[in-house]
């Protein structure tokens, strides 16, 4: 295995990180953004306000979003066992 491989592997691993996290990460910030721009427009100064819809609506993007998560990584994941027999 050579330099060009070992960085091929891992620009797909970074690339299937952002590809998998991604939506969970983009739902709590837009959930934040809503409640902030919420808290801004009424005046409600409430830090711990944003804990709770952050964290339902985490949760739920991680129901929602788990199956496309763990075909991502099991198709990386073969895809590595595929480069690891093709090496020996």
């Amino acid at each position: 295995m050579n330099e060009v491989d070992v960085l091929e592997v891992g620009r797909e691993g970074l690339f299937i990180v952002l590809k998998t996290a991604g939506p969970i990460m983009m739902s709590g910030l837009l959930i934040g953004l809503i409640i902030a721009l919420f808290q801004a427009l009424t005046s409600i100064q409430e830090m711990t306000l944003t804990f709770v819809p952050k964290i339902l609506v985490i949760f739920l993007a991680i129901i929602i979003f788990l199956p496309f998560m763990m075909t991502t990584l099991i198709e990386y994941t073969n895809t590595l066992f595929d480069k690891m027999i093709s090496l020996g």
